[in-house]
């Protein structure tokens, strides 16, 4: 078990469930080939990423989930400026689009995904900062690379919990990246995902992306599900100094099935 991953008890067989009659086939088809252009369209803007305005980032990010055929609904605070540590819980491919819908942010990732084809490349160029999740002596310096791009007023978003679940159970928030907080003296700012039907109430695992299902796979069973929704709840930010250490501060940044005093639930984005 690594300190920045450690395993979930969530696999495809165990725990991603049939969502009943799905949409027709050639729509389904025109899903997926709309998400592709989508991303190759964003792997093209990258090197200028810099330049590209956050706003248009957002939509881009959302066009990506809606375009998969899932309905996207933000409720809740809105991002501070500058220097912030964004964390979420971890269960879909999908939670990438949607945090950055929240606030473009540099992503904390393991250090695989940059020898992976278009992927690792389009993460280098994003800003993505890499870890090396196997060698626990360079967790220090990994926690000061996340505290200097904090202090430089940069917003950084990391899933705690290290790896996906399948929404239905969720990890404990691991403490490492809450460091990189308190040293800068940033604020955190929680967030909840949550998948669902539409109708429904209970969490949906069709968008899951667990053990050893593969991102194709995980792809397909989002854009022929029917009536996915993707309800993403942005907690109020936790200022610095209200928490004397990252055990408390990761502790109140994990809401609880319910949620954690101080949600605001006024509709950003419908």
């Amino acid at each position: 078990m690594s300190v920045w991953l450690p395993s979930a008890p969530c696999t495809p067989r165990a725990c991603v469930e049939p969502t009943g009659s799905g949409t027709a086939l050639p729509r389904a088809v025109l899903r997926l080939v709309t998400v592709v252009v989508l991303v190759l369209a964003g792997v093209a803007l990258t090197p200028v990423g810099g330049r590209v305005p956050a706003g248009w980032t957002r939509r881009w990010c959302r066009w990506i989930v809606r375009a998969a055929g899932v309905r996207v609904r933000i409720t809740g605070a809105a991002a501070p400026t500058g220097g912030v540590l964004l964390v979420a819980n971890h269960i879909s491919w999908l939670d990438i689009p949607l945090l950055a819908a929240v606030r473009p942010a540099r992503m904390v990732a393991k250090r695989e995904i940059r020898a992976w084809p278009v992927a690792g490349r389009l993460a280098s160029w994003g800003g993505v900062l890499f870890i090396d999740r196997d060698r626990l002596r360079a967790l220090p310096g990994t926690v000061a690379r996340l505290a200097r791009a904090l202090r430089d007023g940069q917003a950084v978003a990391v899933f705690p919990e290290g790896s996906t679940w399948c929404g239905r159970a969720q990890g404990t928030f691991r403490r490492a990246p809450f460091q990189a907080a308190l040293d800068a003296g940033v604020p955190v700012q929680p967030v909840h995902l949550h998948y669902r039907l539409d109708g429904g109430t209970a969490a949906s695992t069709a968008p899951a992306f667990v053990g050893e299902d593969t991102l194709l796979a995980s792809l397909w069973r989002v854009v022929t599900a029917r009536g996915l929704v993707a309800e993403v709840t942005v907690l109020a930010p936790i200022a610095p100094g209200t928490h004397p250490d990252r055990r408390t501060l990761a502790h109140a940044s994990q809401p609880g099935p319910a949620g954690r005093p101080g949600w605001i639930h006024s509709t950003l984005v419908a």
